[in-house]
Order: C-alpha cells, then structure tokens, then sequence
C-alpha cells in the first residue's frame, strides 16, 4: 500500500513506523523543518517538508497514485479541511482524520445517524472523512475498562464476546509462580489460554514448555466470569471499588466520568463495585485544579463530590482522605503528573491506581513506579487508524505488550490461504495463536481446537508478533 501521512508528532511518526515495517510505501508530510529533519533522521521513508493542506504538496508526493491519507496535525480543523479537499479530487481515496474535540465527532456521529439514508449508497462521508478517529474517546473507554475489571490489569474485550484477554502479573509465590504452561489447566476446572508471556522484558507467545516465574507478566484469555478467579491464581487480590477518585475534569475525565455514571453501565460494575446505584454515585469524586472545569463538573455530575484542589498538595490528600480510597483514576493532560501521582497516592496506602500515559513505553516505566494499570493514549489512536489500513477483512487491531505483539480481529476472505483447513493444518509454533472463532451466523464466540476447520466469513481474533505481514497476508487476503 502507499499511504500519505500528514503530521509528522509523535502520532505521526509511530504510524509511518509501523506502515514501514509491514513493507508499506509511507509518504510523510509536515511544515516544521525541525520536525522533518528528526522524521528523516529515524524513517526509511520519504519526509517532505511543506503545508500537507495544500493539493500541490499532496500531488507532488504521489496523492493519486495512493491508497490511503492520513491526517494527525494537531490542528483538527487541518486534518478535517484536509479530507475535504482531498476527498473533492479523490473521493475512493481513503480519508482517516484525528480529531481531538469532542464536538466534532459528537455532531458528526449524531449527524451521520439522523440522516441515515441520505448516506446510503453513493453519497460521501460528512466531510469527506471516512474514519475519524478521536484519542479522548479511545483513552476513555480503556480507563472505563479497566475500572470495570477492579483496576488489576489491563483489558480487551471482543465485541459480544464472552471471553476477554486480561494482562495479568504472576506473583511471588503465587499457584502460577514455577509452572509450566502446559499444566497450569490443572489449577482449576476453568477454561482459559495462556496467550503470551511478558519475561524480562522479552514478550514471546509460549509453548508448552515455557515455565511461569513470578514477576512475568501474562495475558489469559478467558470467559469473563472466571476472570476473578484466575486473577487469584496469580495471586492478584480482588477487591470491591466502593470509594474512586478520578483525578481530572477535561475533555478525557469527563467522558470517564460520563461512562461511570450512566445508568445502564451500573450492572458493569457489579463484581467489582457493588450492587447499588446510590453507593457509586455517592464515593465517586473529582479533582481538578482548574475552577471553570470544577464547576461544569459540579453542573454535568450533581450526585458526585467536585473539589477544586492541587492533587500534589498533602494537606489535601490527607483532609479528603484520598489514602482510603480503593481506586484513584489519573486521567489530567500531564501525563508525567498522572504517573508520578498515582505512584505517590499507592505508597499513601491507595489500593489501585489508574494512569493516562503518553505511550507505551511510558506505561512500561508507570507499571515499575507501582502504578496498577497504565493507559497509552497515543497507541490507542495508532491502533485504531491501522486497523483501518489493514483492508476490508480486519475489523481491529490491538497492541499488547509494549507493542511487540498484535490482536488482530479478522473476518475470513473467501481470498485467505487458510480457507477450508483445520487449525492442525496450519498451526505454525511461535509465529501465531488463533484465540477465538466465531461461524457466520451465529454471535458465538468459541475458543477453537485442533480440529476447528474455518470457512469463510469465519471472524476470527489471532494474536502475533507486530507487524508480521506474512500472517496478515495469510488470514485476511491482504496482499
């Protein structure tokens, strides 16, 4: 494929990154000299140092002749404008924009749902955009996840699946601490997988053989019900989030906020949190240093407690009693505060702790601080535009283990090499795990077994190494 990537931040560059390492022609396009001269520095790709709004600039580099843009500036009018124009020229050109207010994607969204069937057929995306991507909603709904798992560990869900993939760390001493992957099933009559194994900062899918040593982290695959067993397992103790703090009323910690209260999510919260309403609504409270965000939070969230405070101060901490609380959720825009907060919050004696982070290997470094679960915003906005480059059959991608490894959710082409063959055909050690199969048809999810022959229109969820092209290539046709 030949992409054309405009921004050339932080977003930008970990996008060309991983588009260059499957073998992908990457165009990269900003107007700050600096920025392109630390671009060319790090990429095999081409860098072009010019406005990427302009419709020159665009065809000099190739627009024509492409398969996809994508806009990440940080100005969300650009990556927008930008589509737009594009779209005008090239409508079957694939548009992905960034868009960070949360304005635009509501408006857009209810637009789009309103209308309907104007955009049936051949009618073009508002804006001409066919994806549009907003990091505060992804971050949000991984922070949301989390709480909704007791804030233990990081986790995926899939869909109207019963099974999700839970990040897990083996302690010390634990039933897991010293066994070998092939007998742990004789822990407990529940089933589950162990899908990769984090040791020593090497992520490898396991084999039998591989033996568990406390400190490994690992990623089980599971009925979500068995989750807290499994969890204990590990020897991670589970306890109720009666009392949350969500430290943090922008753009972000207002959705969590949102997420957390909603009616319908209350049931969500019942294995964790308790059973009653009145009790969520009532230990739920918000901090924010900045006055005019304390008091929008004070209109949008009647039921919870809103102070406007300096989480660093101590004497705040200890008169609200902040070292009680069963979870502290970080989500500020500083994102070295939220780390270096939750860290501090944890040795006052808070049980779990909940960090945004920058990326990946911030999370790395968050999770050796003590914080319990990390959330990398940006992964999860390069995440989301891969998983619309990947061709019509994937429908998600998701990175785990600091990125070295992939989930990569798939409905199976009729093009696929694997078509018609049993797992045991095709099994290759190492290289790739099929997780989950779920038949057309039915809205079961199964975890598959030697003898699973997969069809086309199979959805399928697999986990590999990143960037693994040839495992793309085999699952979805993608060439």
């Amino acid at each position: 494929m030949r992409i054309v990537i405009i921004g050339a931040g932080f977003t930008g560059i970990q996008l060309a990154k991983r588009l260059i390492n499957e073998q992908n022609d990457v165009v990269l396009i900003d107007n700050n000299e600096d920025t392109v001269r630390h671009a060319s520095n790090r990429l095999d790709c081409t860098v072009i140092n010019a406005d990427g709004n302009n419709l020159e600039t665009l065809e000099s580099a190739g627009i024509a002749k492409a398969d996809a843009l994508v806009c990440v500036t940080d100005n969300d009018e650009i990556n927008m404008i930008t589509c737009s124009l594009v779209d005008a020229v090239y409508p079957r050109l694939l548009k992905i924009a960034r868009v960070r207010n949360y304005a635009y994607y509501v408006n857009t969204n209810a637009a789009a749902k309103h209308h309907a069937e104007t955009f049936i057929g051949n009618h073009r995306p508002l804006y001409g955009i066919d994806f549009m991507v907003h990091p505060d909603v992804e971050a949000a709904e991984a922070i949301v996840s989390a709480v909704e798992h007791g804030a233990v560990s990081d986790a995926l869900t899939f869909g109207s699946s019963e099974y999700e993939l839970t990040r897990v760390q083996v302690e010390q001493m634990s039933k897991m601490d010293g066994i070998e992957v092939k007998n742990v099933r004789t822990l407990t009559q529940r089933k589950f997988i162990v899908v990769y194994v984090e040791s020593k900062g090497i992520a490898s899918l396991p084999s039998g053989d591989t033996v568990l040593h406390a400190g490994d982290s690992i990623g089980i695959l599971t009925a979500k019900e068995n989750v807290p067993s499994l969890l204990e397992l590990c020897g991670s103790k589970v306890e109720a989030l009666k009392k949350i703090a969500l430290v943090g009323a922008g753009r972000i910690g207002t959705i969590v906020a949102d997420r957390i209260m909603q009616k319908e999510r209350v049931s969500l919260f019942k294995r964790f949190v308790g059973k009653a309403k009145a009790k969520i609504a009532q230990d739920f409270v918000i901090i924010d240093s900045d006055e005019q965000l304390c008091k929008a939070a004070s209109e949008r969230f009647p039921t919870a407690n809103v102070f406007c405070a300096d989480i660093t101060d101590e004497g705040f901490i200890q008169e609200e009693g902040l070292d009680s609380f069963n979870l502290v959720i970080c989500a500020t825009h500083n994102h070295e505060l939220n780390m270096v907060v939750s860290a501090y919050l944890e040795s006052l004696g808070v049980e779990k702790t909940i960090a945004l982070v920058a990326h990946s290997a911030f999370g790395e470094i968050a999770r050796k601080l003590g914080v319990d679960v990390a959330v990398p915003i940006r992964d999860a906005v390069v995440d989301s535009i891969m998983s619309h480059l990947r061709g019509k059959a994937v429908t998600g991608i998701h990175s785990v283990s600091s990125g070295d490894l992939e989930i990569i959710e798939c409905d199976l082409p009729s093009s696929s090499k694997v078509v018609g063959k049993t797992l045991k055909e095709i099994a290759s050690s190492g290289e790739y795990l099929i997780l989950l199969v779920k038949k057309p048809g039915s809205n079961q999810y199964d975890i598959p077994v030697g003898s699973t022959e997969l069809t086309v229109g199979d959805h399928l969820v697999l986990i590999s190494r990143a960037a693994n092209k040839k495992v793309l290539e085999k699952f979805s046709g993608a060439k």
